[in-house]
């Protein structure tokens, strides 16, 4: 009983830490946060990046990818209250076509 109320708190603790905390400090120092059109415009303005990818985190937050002709891309986080955190950017975004019946 007492080992199962563990592997409980560990399987809810564990997520959160890694959604929480998904990088190094050094990364940390860089993110900032801002209302999701804040961001969006901000990246359109400055980097021509637009929505590339988009997954589900969770029930509170889903992940976007931002990425432009270029090649910059910007990955957020954006949370059920609409604010959007910056976790990474970077160069030589690539998009990979799928082939005709191969399954990713």
């Amino acid at each position: 009983m007492v080992r199962s109320m563990i592997y409980g708190l560990i399987a809810v603790i564990l997520p959160t830490l890694v959604i929480a905390h998904p990088h190094s400090a050094a990364s940390q120092m860089m993110r900032s946060c801002a209302g999701r059109p804040e961001i969006v415009n901000f990246l359109d303005k400055n980097f021509a990046e637009k929505l590339t990818a988009v997954g589900l985190i969770n029930q509170n937050a889903i992940l976007e990818v931002y990425a432009a002709e270029s090649g910059t891309w910007t990955l957020i986080v954006t949370d059920v209250h609409g604010i959007s955190c910056v976790l990474l950017s970077g160069d030589s975004w690539d998009t990979m076509p799928v082939l005709p019946g191969l399954a990713t």
